[in-house]
């Protein structure tokens, strides 16, 4: 069984990227209005902006956890981008975030070739973000083991039809801004924004060339530099980029006005839970009810 799951890992690592040949292109992208239905579910429980700061909480921590494993950026976003897309085709009460985000860390470590990662430093890891910073919304011990993070790995593998080559933002900023001659002043802030960006849904809308440059566009107005003669000289659909914009600066309209050490316990108590709140073992699935069997 596991070898098999390495041959998928191997014959990943092979493929050349065409992102417009991609699985990411193809099945991963979508309109707004299909996107509201499929989180329909979980917003009968849920108002769209508990829905939306839930993501941003549950980002934030996959972001922690990375950086407490010393993850390169590119897999904490590929991790979060997991997270968004099995959320993305079934329910809160499917399986448990808590338990979701280290394995989409788990997956995404493997896809990005950051080299092997010991199960007991990846649990080490979760009970120590867990304890450090994000006390205030788990007040007990990490609860899960390396034998639930592995059985949840094969769930997630299955409901992303393993479509795990992620294509990110970073490579076309990094080319966009070489190409307009400011890599100091712009680059840092628009990889800000890129980070950023995955706390919303615009991975799940647009393309990454179209994310990368919102985030150029919004670094610019915000350093005060004229790009306008250079966005003209695009061959791309202005309206388009605008709208990646507008979708990123609701997300910080929400975000300031998200009290999180206050309002999460309360989010979490209200979130859907799984029918059976005991704890998986390791041969028992994780909540049966609305997913498939796991092989």
């Amino acid at each position: 069984m596991y070898k098999n799951l390495k041959n998928i890992y191997i014959t990943l690592n092979k493929m050349a990227g065409n992102f417009w040949l991609s699985s990411h292109c193809k099945q991963w992208l979508l309109h707004k209005e299909e996107l509201m239905t499929e989180i329909a579910s979980d917003l009968k429980d849920l108002t769209i902006d508990e829905y939306k700061k839930l993501h941003i909480f549950f980002a934030h921590f996959i972001q922690s956890l990375g950086e407490c494993l010393r993850l390169r950026q590119q897999v904490i976003a590929t991790a979060t981008v997991y997270f968004k897309r099995f959320y993305l085709r079934h329910s809160l009460k499917s399986v448990d975030p808590l338990l979701l985000a280290p394995t989409c860390i788990y997956v995404a470590s493997k896809v990005e070739e950051c080299g092997p990662m010991s199960n007991s430093r990846l649990l080490s890891a979760c009970t120590s973000v867990c304890k450090n910073k994000f006390s205030f919304a788990y007040v007990m011990e990490y609860p899960y083991k390396v034998n639930h993070i592995l059985e949840c790995e094969f769930f997630l593998l299955e409901i992303m039809d393993c479509c795990l080559i992620v294509f990110h933002p970073y490579r076309p900023l990094t080319k966009y801004i070489t190409d307009m001659g400011q890599e100091s002043e712009i680059l840092e802030s628009a990889w800000r924004i890129v980070n950023d960006s995955l706390r919303c849904n615009v991975c799940l809308l647009y393309p990454p060339y179209l994310i990368a440059l919102a985030a150029i566009y919004m670094a610019c107005v915000f350093q005060k530099k004229d790009c306008s003669q250079w966005f003209s000289e695009l061959n791309v659909n202005l309206e388009k980029i605008l709208e990646v914009t507008k979708d990123i600066l609701a997300l910080y309209e929400l975000w300031k006005s998200f009290e999180e050490k206050k309002e999460v316990p309360r989010l979490i108590s209200k979130m859907p839970k799984p029918k059976n709140l005991s704890r998986p073992s390791s041969t028992t699935p994780i909540n049966r009810t609305q997913s498939p069997n796991l092989r």
